[in-house]
Order: structure tokens, then C-alpha cells, then sequence
């Protein structure tokens, strides 16, 4: 099966919030990436709101075709607020306020027993959950004793190797990773950094299902549009599938 692309619409709002008025407007964004083949959408509802709001995260649940995946803190604030809305799925990441993107992966084995409870809580509510962790074996393993249904594993580091530095090990990372949460029964997914120019052989992984990417998007539609943007990511990702 192709690799699916999510696209995370967040940097919009980020745009949209600068000036403190309704334009641009994320959802219509969603609907255009929809419309040009995306096969899902991405959303980070911060604590601090510095782009998505609540009221984003609502309507898009309500006019989209593709499904919504909500990134958010495991926290009690961020489960009052997303889990009423019930998008498809809620990836847990970690979050600091003075980070500028979400910087590493969630410690799952650090915080087993508080993400224990609230992915309880998300699948009440029949909520599927995605945890976004490093490609760390120990990680992985955590992950599927919580009983997460996927992981999407930080691409981050791969992204910023150096040019012209080796990224092979990081790729071998990933792909030690990825086999490992295929076998024990968990979707695997991946993003953060990821471009059209880098994302070839993170597609190229047989294990892997899906990848989220928001800003490299964002930033080529400034340029060509969404529309292409969105249609070109996709035909890459797919070249590099094959």
C-alpha cells in the first residue's frame, strides 16, 4: 500500500495569529489539502494556543472527509479540551512553552503510568492513540504495552544530519524501529523535518504506513500553492516508496 500523508496545517494559524484576525484560514487550508489528495490532517493544540485553537480543531472535526489527528500534551487541560471533539486520532507529544516545535520524542518509559491513564481516558471515548517517540527500541516497546494502536517515530535527528555527513545510521534507526513496532502489532508513522528533499527514503521503509509533515509543505505553498505543494509531497513520497 502507498505510503499515506497527513499534512499539519498549524504554521496557517501561525500566520493567521500574527496579526490577530481570521485570515488566513486554517480550515480552508485542510479543505485544499484534502481536496489534493492528502489522506489525512494534522493539528498541535499547544497549552499556549500560539496557533490552533479550539475552534479550529471543532470545525475541522465536523467538515473534513479525512481523518483528524489532534497532537496535544498528555495533559488533563489538553484532555478537556480535545477529548469532547473526538477526532480519529490524538498523538501525545511532549511540550515545553519555550521550545519553538516540538523538540524529541515523548518518554514513554519515563511517563508510563500518567500516559497509562490517559490513553485509558482517550480510548473510552473511543479515541485511537499515537505515541510520537524517537525510533528507540526500549520506546517501542513501552508503546505497545500501553496498549497505543501506532507510533510515529521523530524523524528530527535524520532531518538534521549535516550535508554531506552519513545518514544511514539514522535511516538504520528508523529502520530497526519500525520492524519492531510492525511485529508487535502497532501502526508505524513518522515526521518532523521532513521535506521534499529528505523524505525519499524515510518513505522507502516497508513498514512504514504513514508520515505527518507541515512545514516544509506550508513553506512550498508560498511559493507554488497548496495545491501543488500537497500534490508534489505526495508524488515524492510515492517515488520513494517504490
Amino acid at each position: 500500500m502507498p505510503v499515506r500523508l497527513g499534512v499539519n496545517i498549524d504554521h496557517v494559524a501561525t500566520i493567521r495569529q500574527a496579526r490577530g484576525g481570521h485570515e488566513p484560514e486554517p480550515v480552508a487550508a485542510a479543505l485544499m489539502a484534502q481536496s489534493a489528495g492528502a489522506h489525512g490532517i494534522t493539528v498541535h493544540l499547544r497549552a499556549d494556543r500560539r496557533h490552533i485553537q479550539e475552534r479550529d480543531v471543532k470545525v475541522l472535526k465536523e467538515v473534513l472527509a479525512v481523518p483528524l489527528n489532534v497532537e496535544c500534551a498528555a495533559t488533563s487541560e489538553a484532555m478537556e479540551a480535545v477529548v469532547p471533539i473526538k477526532p480519529a486520532w490524538v498523538t501525545l507529544v511532549p511540550e515545553t512553552r519555550e521550545e519553538l516545535t516540538t523538540q524529541g520524542g515523548l518518554d514513554a518509559l519515563f511517563l508510563h503510568a500518567h500516559l497509562r491513564q490517559i490513553i485509558r481516558e482517550l480510548h473510552a471515548s473511543e479515541i485511537r492513540v499515537s505515541l510520537f517517540i524517537d525510533p528507540q527500541q526500549e520506546q517501542v516497546k513501552m508503546a505497545a504495552k500501553l496498549e497505543a494502536e501506532a507510533v510515529e517515530f521523530n524523524t528530527g535527528v535524520y532531518a538534521d544530519v549535516t550535508p554531506g555527513a552519513d545518514p544511514v545510521p539514522e535511516l538504520n534507526r528508523l529502520r530497526e524501529a519500525s520492524r519492531l513496532a510492525s511485529k508487535l502489532g502497532l501502526k508505524v508513522l513518522a515526521g518532523h523535518g521532513l521535506s521534499l528533499f529528505n523524505v525519499g527514503p524515510v518513505a522507502a521503509i516497508p513498514e512504514l504506513e504513514e508520515l505527518n509533515i507541515g512545514h516544509s509543505i506550508i513553506g512550498r505553498a508560498l511559493l507554488v500553492g497548496l495545491d501543488k505543494a500537497v500534490r508534489e509531497m505526495i508524488s515524492t513520497i510515492n517515488e520513494g516508496g517504490q
